[in-house]
């Protein structure tokens, strides 16, 4: 990977070119089905990734492709509505090219959302986590052939993990707390597979969000990760997972997230 190839110095200078001295406090990426939140932002910009100057492009079905400037629950946010993966064919460095940005925006805390499976037999479909820890099964690094300032074992903030489930209990909202695994996808695990993660630790696996995580721990950021459990992957009872039915759990879990990130926010600005 030629990293010279990338130049956030002229990304930024786009951005704020289009927003102005924005100077936002949070950054959110929303993930698979989960874009809903933006409907609550009162949205000052909105750009298109095509149209950002060494932008990656989201190809997933169900991602949009913005980076969206606007303020919700008092707070400045920049706010992701799609991202990226590594299963599209991006390199590490691709996909955490928007967290540089987001870093050089001056955020403090990222606030970063996935759908993903539950390996826990006491998870259910529908179900809403807060990510306490991951394991990354993606087998690479946004640090590759880079220096790292900063290793910290504990990526996610034990302060805004506290508030996430005070917030979650003062509004009734049920809750799990869990591990999350990574792996590189686009296919879905197996049965052993399945087992395997269980007896490793995973409470639910997916595709995503680790690149994002550990970039934005050596930006000394703070970051608060959620899950939404689309479906289950229970080895014994194992069925056929449909994108749509995905993609309905997830619809069907996100105004408890939208609601929850928004009661969170209230508390962070």
């Amino acid at each position: 990977m030629n990293y010279q190839q990338f130049k956030p110095e002229e990304t930024l200078a786009f951005i704020n070119s289009r927003v102005g001295q924005f100077n936002p406090q949070i950054g959110i990426i929303l993930g698979t089905g989960l874009g809903g939140l933006v409907r609550e932002v009162g949205i000052n910009h909105m750009l298109d990734y095509k149209d950002i100057p060494h932008f990656p492009i989201s190809t997933v079905e169900s991602h949009h492709g913005n980076l969206i400037f606007g303020t919700i629950s008092g707070c400045k946010a920049v706010i992701m509505q799609g991202r990226f993966h590594y299963y599209e064919g991006y390199s590490m460095y691709d996909v955490t090219y928007p967290i540089r940005i987001m870093h050089m925006l001056g955020i403090q805390s990222l606030l970063v959302s996935n759908a993903c499976g539950a390996v826990n037999p006491l998870f259910k479909r529908g179900d809403l986590m807060i990510m306490s820890d991951h394991i990354n099964f993606l087998f690479d690094t946004p640090f590759k052939n880079q220096s790292v300032s900063y290793r910290n074992r504990k990526l996610y903030s034990d302060k805004l993990i506290s508030i996430a489930e005070k917030t979650a209990l003062e509004n009734e909202i049920t809750i799990k707390k869990g591990v999350y695994c990574s792996l590189r996808g686009p296919c879905l695990e197996t049965r052993a597979e399945y087992r395997m993660l269980r007896k490793l630790g995973a409470d639910v696996v997916g595709m995503s969000t680790i690149p994002e995580a550990l970039l934005s721990n050596n930006f000394k950021l703070n970051v608060l990760g959620f899950s939404i459990i689309t479906d289950v992957g229970f080895p014994d009872s194992l069925k056929p997972a449909v994108l749509e039915e995905i993609l309905e759990a997830a619809a069907e879990t996100e105004p408890q997230l939208t609601s929850l990130m928004k009661k969170i926010l209230e508390k962070l600005k």
